[in-house]
C-alpha cells in the first residue's frame, strides 16, 4: 500500500480500494460521477488545487460560488481515492484531538469559543450542501460516546456537564442499563453520553456530491493527474508538472492531508504524521442476531479509549467497525488487523461469535503535533495548505476548504490558531514512527489498567 512517509508519489489512475463504500456506491461499474479526465496539455490558470478530497473540492466549490474563481483540481488517482473515500462516515462537531478545556486554558475563553464555532459551522456547511440534493445514505442523527470501563463513565458525565455549561450543548447521559435497553447491548460499554447532532453517511457518495456541485459552479476536476512542484516563475506564478502537461498557476492549494507524498513541498515537510486507520464491515446481521444484541440504533458510536474503537450499524444491517491499523504501508493489508477488530467486536457482542467480515480496508489519517488542524500559507501567499485533521475531518475539512478559498482571494478569516499558525514541525521527524509505536503501547496499557 502507498506509504506517504516513504513514497514520493501516490501513483496514477489507481482504482478505488476494495471497500464497502466503493462497492455500494458503484465505483467499479460506471456509477461514479463524470470528471474532466486527465490533463492532456499545458495550462495557465489562477488557482491549482492538489487533491480531490473533501478539502480540495470544498475549496474549489467556494472559490467558484463565493469569489468567482474557477479553480482546477488535480487528483493523482480518483476523486476521494484517499481518506475522503475510506473513512467511517461520521459527521461530528469535533476539533481534532485537543479538548476544549485545554484550548480554554491555553488561549482563553474567546479563542476556545471561536474554534468551537468553526467546528459547528463545519457541520452546518455539510448539512447545507447535502440539502442541495447529495444522495449519501444519511442515517438518523445521534452520536454515542461510550465508557469502555466503569471508571470512565464519571469522566463522561463530567464532560457532559462541562459542555452543557460552556456551550449549552444538548448532551444526554445514559446509564449502562439505559444504553443497553434503548440503543444496543454492548458488553464493553458501561454507560454513555449522547449528542443529538452527529450522524453517519456514505463518505464516498458525499465526496462525489461535492465534485458535482463544484463542476456545476465552473471548477475543473482532473483525475489521473499526479502533480509535482517545479518551482516559482519570478513572483507571479508557481510551476507544476503533470505527466502530460505543465501548469502555471498564480496560487496553489495543497489539499492532500494524510496522503501528501514524501518531500512534496517544503511548506509541509515534517509537519504531519500519517497514521493508518483500519475498518471492517461485517456480513449482514440476521433479525435474530440483531435481537440478540438488542441492536436498535443506527447512531454512530465511539469509545473512550486512547486507542479508540468506533462503529455503526449500516443501512443493510452490516456493522462497520474501526480502529488503529498497521504502522507502515507495507503491513497495511496484513489480515491480522482486520481479524483483531473482528475479535474486539465479538467481545462487545458475544452473540455474534460466528460473524464474519465481508470487507476490510485501511486509510491514512493525518495527525498534527499539537492535535489541531491548520490552514496556512507561505510568506508570499502563493502556496496554501490545510492538514492535520487528526481523524476528525469529514465535517471540518469542508469548513477548512471554505476558509482556504477566503485566504486564496485575500479575504480576512477568523483570528484563530487554526488559521494564523503553521503546523508545528515534529521534533526528530525521522523517528516519528518510533514515537507512534511507543504511543500505541502506552495507549494499550492505559486503556487496560488506568
Amino acid at each position: 500500500m502507498y506509504d506517504p512517509m516513504l513514497d514520493r508519489s501516490p501513483g496514477c489512475a489507481l482504482q478505488y480500494p476494495d471497500s464497502y463504500w466503493a462497492d455500494v456506491s458503484g465505483a467499479r461499474n460506471g456509477s461514479k460521477p463524470t470528471d474532466d479526465g486527465a490533463l492532456e496539455h499545458n495550462v495557465d490558470i489562477d488557482v491549482a488545487i492538489i487533491g480531490a478530497g473533501y478539502t480540495g473540492l470544498s475549496c474549489a466549490l467556494h472559490l467558484a460560488r463565493e469569489h468567482g474563481v474557477k479553480a482546477h483540481v488535480f487528483e493523482a488517482n480518483q476523486t476521494a481515492w484517499g481518506c475522503s473515500g475510506r473513512n467511517a462516515g461520521f459527521i461530528l462537531k469535533s476539533s481534532g484531538r485537543k479538548p476544549y478545556a485545554s484550548m480554554q486554558k491555553q488561549w482563553g475563553e474567546e479563542v476556545m469559543r471561536g474554534i468551537y464555532n468553526e467546528m459547528c459551522a463545519g457541520v452546518e456547511t455539510v448539512n447545507n450542501l447535502i440539502s442541495e440534493g447529495i444522495d449519501c445514505d444519511q442515517q438518523e442523527a445521534g452520536f454515542l460516546k461510550v465508557a469502555h470501563k466503569p471508571s470512565m463513565f464519571s469522566a463522561l458525565q463530567a464532560q457532559a456537564q462541562l459542555q452543557q455549561k460552556m456551550f449549552g450543548y444538548d448532551v444526554q447521559v445514559l446509564s449502562k442499563q439505559e444504553l443497553h435497553q434503548d440503543y444496543m447491548a454492548d458488553e464493553n460499554a458501561h454507560g454513555a453520553i449522547r449528542y443529538q447532532d452527529g450522524f453517519g453517511l456514505n463518505p464516498l457518495k458525499l465526496a462525489w456530491g461535492y465534485q458535482e456541485l463544484a463542476r456545476q459552479a465552473g471548477a475543473k476536476v482532473h483525475t489521473s493527474t499526479p502533480i509535482n512542484f517545479i518551482g516559482e516563475k519570478s513572483t507571479n506564478s508557481v510551476l507544476l508538472a503533470a505527466p502530460k502537461g505543465k501548469i502555471r498557476a498564480k496560487k496553489v492549494v495543497i489539499a492532500t492531508n494524510g496522503y501528501t507524498p514524501r518531500g512534496f513541498h517544503p511548506l509541509v515537510t515534517n509537519r504531519t504524521l500519517p497514521v493508518l486507520s483500519q475498518i471492517i464491515v461485517t456480513e449482514p446481521l440476521t433479525v435474530e442476531q440483531l435481537a440478540a444484541c438488542n441492536f436498535l440504533t443506527s447512531n454512530v458510536v465511539m469509545d473512550t479509549r486512547a486507542l479508540k474503537y468506533y462503529y455503526r450499524k449500516l443501512p443493510d444491517n452490516r456493522i462497520l467497525f474501526g480502529g488503529r491499523g498497521a504502522i507502515t504501508g507495507k503491513n497495511a493489508d496484513d489480515p491480522y488487523y482486520a481479524q483483531r477488530l473482528l475479535s474486539v467486536l465479538k467481545t462487545s457482542f458475544p452473540a455474534l461469535k460466528k460473524l464474519k467480515y465481508s470487507y476490510a480496508w485501511s486509510g491514512w489519517i493525518c495527525m498534527a503535533l499539537d492535535d489541531l488542524p491548520h490552514i496556512y500559507q507561505c510568506d508570499n501567499n502563493k502556496v496554501f495548505y490545510s492538514m492535520g485533521y487528526c481523524g476528525s475531518g469529514v465535517s471540518f475539512s469542508v469548513q477548512a476548504g471554505k476558509r482556504l478559498a477566503e485566504k486564496v482571494v485575500g479575504k480576512q478569516v477568523p483570528n484563530l490558531p487554526l488559521y494564523n499558525k503553521a503546523l508545528p514541525k515534529f521534533p526528530f521527524a525521522p523517528l516519528r514512527r518510533v514515537g507512534q509505536w511507543g504511543y500505541f503501547h502506552y495507549g494499550k496499557i492505559k486503556d487496560s489498567y488506568f
